[in-house]
Parts: C-alpha cells; sequence; structure tokens
C-alpha cells in the first residue's frame, strides 16, 4: 500500500514537473530570443544560450520608439483602474453581501449576469458614448469604461460572505455606521480577496491592447500594447526588438504577482468555497 502510494506519488511530481515546463517554456523563448539577432531566433534546432548575445537590442528599444512614454503611460492607466476597481468593487460588495434593501438579489443577478455579455458585443455604442462626451483620444475614456467590474463584485462578495453578520452587527451596537463598518473591519479582512482583485485587474488593464487601440491614436497617448506593433514595419517584423520589449514590459506583472501570491492563494481558496 506505501509502495502505490509512493508510485502514485511520483507520477504527480512528474505530471506538475512536465506542465511547469510546458507552460515556462514561451517565457525562456522568449528571453533567449530576446539576445539573438532576427535570422537566429526561428533556427532549429533552438539555440537556448546565444553564443554572442546581442545586449543592443535592451538599449535600441528606447530609442526606436518611444518606450519610457508607452510605459508611462500603461502605468498610469493601470494604477488608476486598479485602484478604482477595488474601491468599487469591494464597496458594491459589501452593500450586496452585508446590507439588506428591497431587490437587492434582483439588482446582482442583473448586474453579475452582464460578465456573460462579451465586449465586442458592446464596445461599437461605448466608443460612440465616450466620443459625444468629447473624451475619444484621452486616458479617460479607458479609465472611466474599466472603473467598474461585475466580476470583481462578485468575487469581493463571495469573499465577504465568509465574514460573520454577528462581527457586523456587534460593530452596528457599538455606534458604528456602514462607512465605518465597511473602512475599518471588512477591509482589513479583507485581504486575501482585495490582492486577488488586484492581481486580475492589474494584469488585464496591463496587457490591454483593443481599448487603447479603439480610444487612443496620437502616439504620446499610446500604451505599451499598441506600442510594442510598431516594431511590425509594413514588410518585416523586428523579433528581436518585439522579444527584448516584451522582457521589459512582463517585469511590473511578476512583480504585482510574486509580492501578492501569498494572498493570491488564500483569496481564490476563500471565494471559492464561501456562498
Amino acid at each position: 500500500m506505501k509502495k502505490q502510494k509512493k508510485i502514485s506519488t511520483i507520477l504527480i511530481y512528474l505530471v506538475l514537473i512536465l506542465v511547469t515546463i510546458t507552460m515556462l517554456f514561451p517565457f525562456v523563448w522568449m528571453l533567449s530570443s530576446s539576445l539573438k539577432l532576427d535570422k537566429d531566433i526561428f533556427t532549429f534546432p533552438i539555440q537556448w544560450i546565444p553564443k554572442e548575445p546581442q545586449w543592443d537590442n535592451y538599449k535600441n528599444i528606447w530609442t526606436r520608439i518611444p518606450l519610457a512614454i508607452f510605459i508611462k503611460n500603461t502605468a498610469k492607466i493601470t494604477l488608476i483602474v486598479t485602484f478604482l476597481q477595488l474601491l468599487t468593487s469591494s464597496f458594491a460588495a459589501y452593500a450586496f453581501s452585508k446590507l439588506h434593501f428591497k431587490g437587492k438579489d434582483i439588482l446582482f443577478m442583473a448586474y453579475i449576469a452582464t460578465i456573460a455579455v462579451p465586449w465586442q458585443a458592446y464596445m461599437v455604442p461605448q466608443f460612440i458614448m465616450m466620443r459625444s462626451f468629447g473624451l475619444n483620444n484621452t486616458h479617460l475614456a479607458i479609465i472611466l469604461l474599466q472603473a467598474f467590474s461585475a466580476f470583481g463584485v462578485f468575487m469581493m462578495r463571495q469573499f465577504y460572505q465568509g465574514i460573520p453578520d454577528s462581527l457586523i452587527e456587534a460593530a452596528r451596537i457599538d455606534g458604528m455606521n456602514d462607512y465605518q463598518i465597511y473602512a475599518k473591519i471588512m477591509l482589513p479582512l479583507s485581504k486575501p480577496g482585495l490582492s486577488t482583485l488586484t492581481i486580475f485587474t492589474f494584469v488585464n488593464t496591463w496587457n490591454d491592447f483593443l481599448g487603447p487601440l479603439l480610444y487612443l491614436t496620437r502616439d504620446n497617448l499610446k500604451t505599451i500594447q499598441i506600442g510594442l506593433r510598431m516594431f511590425i514595419t509594413q514588410y518585416s517584423a523586428e523579433y528581436s526588438l518585439i522579444m527584448a520589449a516584451s522582457v521589459v514590459v512582463l517585469i511590473p506583472v511578476l512583480v504585482v504577482f510574486l509580492s501578492l501570491q501569498k494572498y493570491f492563494v488564500q483569496g481564490v481558496a476563500a471565494t471559492g468555497v464561501k456562498g
């Protein structure tokens, strides 16, 4: 029996190692390609460690396109959107989970049902609306459209469901109003949920391509995802520069994820079991 258990454990670890290698393969290839010449990127067999690393690729990406401006714009939009989503999602989730008002469940279900509607189905009406407001070609248009998240409300509500109602009632007896309960009790207890939402929102906003492509046309307003397309000309693509820029762009995402991964695991587990 012990032998079978040991064999099954070894098999599980082998499968996990294989899956990990498969998932890391594109990133290792991207890092290797960023140090090669274009003609060497697609050679087979793959040369994982270049004989003559092209470190100039990491210098050229800052001069060939205004990469610093693109990163600044992306960071600005991402940080503002992430903050607003954390605020609006956690605040609405508190109302849906701990307050009692007429039509709460119907309103919640109607709001959550919007998750099933793909953005492509209503992006044209949204664009027309933003243009009528005079917000076309501004960062504000993207920020306003992404400041609210039905998924974020759903996730935070699931997390809040795990906080005992008796704790809320005790706070009300002590004279605290709902704003104080939200700020002094709910938020401090919801670090895993907030961290999980931070990762999802940060990654999605940082990597957003279609939104900025629709609303931003001036170079000084563009984000990094649009900027990467500038390495693609009419007749060819500078893949080595694309890979080098992609490595640089990936660093903030890795920093955010690694710094919050502890709470991320707790948040996913909590929101998955609470109902």
